[in-house]
């Protein structure tokens, strides 16, 4: 019984943490000057890492803050905001 549940927590913990981009990979360089800009007023202590385009066809923007913590931005071509992690 105890390995059943050690078993079952172990599947929960690799079911959680940091959500896997999903769509194209995006070079940092070539992610629009707009969306750049309002990720980093928005977050302004992340050095960014990566980019992705979503199926939408939103950007999504990853980085890490000073404490290392993994944040997320998804915006518009135009630069609004869909979402922040």
């Amino acid at each position: 019984m105890r390995i059943c549940t050690m078993m079952l927590a172990l599947l929960f913990m690799i079911g959680c943490g940091e959500k896997t981009p999903t769509g194209k990979n995006v070079p940092l360089d070539q992610v629009p000057p707009t969306v750049m800009e309002i990720a980093k007023q928005k977050l302004p202590n992340v050095t960014f890492e990566q980019a992705w385009t979503t199926p939408s066809g939103n950007f999504e923007v990853r980085g890490r803050d000073k404490n290392g913590k993994v944040r997320d931005i998804q915006l518009k071509a135009n630069g609004d905001i869909v979402e922040i992690d």
